[in-house]
């Protein structure tokens, strides 16, 4: 079977991470525990994780002229990731960066708090990428984030649609998506904060996963002219809201959490991924609860995400029976 082939517009971000006993106050300083950097941005994260699970996957996004884009540049191409296309700054803005603080308390639970600066990512034109207007046919897949201009976002999504390739959009951070890129999204995929922030409707989890409360944000995204909508829901699995219905996925049980950091786009691109093959909502929403795991069960963005042979092995352990293993078997080269 041929690998798919998935093209990923987005961002890179260096992420600069700080592990902490406790997230200080407003005017507080605390001693922290450790500090590391790694490549990030949701765009380059999702471009690698998509890569390591087998598909040919091309990067398209900037990086400024400097040490960071060059070292985010190589992190992904180190993935087999294509990196060709992607344009760097030449007016001396800085490659993004993001300021990760992880909060580890004695009970040994995390927390994270994220703060990006979005340097080049923000200065793509629609212009410099119009080369996609007829290049995109050969793609199976786009997926899009928040992370660079609408503008682009829109763009790339009609050219996508006029040629009939699917469009996934991780709606990532969280801002309002206009009617023209609603309107070629075929896969919406927010986490419960941000689900809440597109639609008003709270998503309850204090007493156990509100699963109604997942539905009717759905609903309401869905009435926009999404046809499907794929929420994360971090310890709470995730649920995806099709033509057939409401399909709900528990995570994995008895994962110990390293660093939540990249794990929803894990999630996101292993289920690109598993469609892209021909699995069913279900199998790729399976497929990637089992990627997301492994995730989080390490630290950092990119240096956490696993590949294909590991998943694999996760999903010996926890997939149902009538799993299709041979469609992931022909992507291991």
């Amino acid at each position: 079977m041929r690998k798919p082939h998935i093209l990923v517009v987005g961002s890179f971000v260096m992420d600069m991470i700080t592990t902490t006993k406790v997230f200080p106050s407003s005017g507080e300083t605390v001693l922290g525990e450790g500090f590391s950097t790694a490549s990030g941005g949701k765009g380059a994260n999702q471009a690698v994780q998509a890569a390591r699970l087998g598909a040919d996957v091309t990067m398209i996004g900037k990086v400024g002229k400097d040490a960071f884009g060059e070292q985010m540049l190589s992190s992904v191409a180190g993935a087999g990731v294509h990196t060709d296309k992607v344009l760097h700054d030449e007016n001396g803005v800085s490659s993004a960066i993001g300021n990760i603080v992880l909060e580890v308390d004695g009970q040994g639970n995390r927390r994270n708090r994220i703060i990006v600066v979005s340097g080049a990512n923000m200065t793509t034109a629609v212009e410099e990428l119009a080369f996609l207007k007829e290049e995109i046919a050969k793609y199976d897949l786009v997926m899009l984030q928040f992370e660079i201009p609408i503008a682009v976002n829109i763009a790339v999504a009609q050219w996508a649609r006029e040629k009939g390739v699917p469009v996934m959009v991780n709606p990532a951070p969280a801002a309002a998506i206009p009617d023209a890129l609603l309107a070629c999204t075929t896969y919406l995929s927010p986490n419960e904060h941000e689900a809440a922030a597109l639609t008003g409707i709270a998503i309850h989890t204090e007493h156990g996963l509100n699963l109604q409360d997942v539905k009717n944000a759905s609903l309401k995204l869905q009435a926009k002219g999404v046809g499907n909508v794929l929420t994360t829901l971090g310890e709470n699995g995730a649920a995806l809201l099709d033509k057939d219905g409401m399909h709900y996925i528990a995570s994995v049980p008895d994962v110990t959490v390293a660093d939540p950091t990249a794990a929803g786009d894990s999630f996101v691109a292993a289920f690109c991924v598993g469609v892209c093959i021909g699995l069913s909502a279900c199998q790729a929403m399976d497929f990637a609860r089992n990627t997301a795991a492994l995730t989080v069960s390490k630290c950092g963005a990119q240096p956490s995400l696993p590949n294909l042979v590991d998943v694999i092995t996760s999903l010996r352990l926890h997939r149902e029976k009538d799993f299709p293993m041979d469609l992931l078997y022909s992507l291991i080269d």
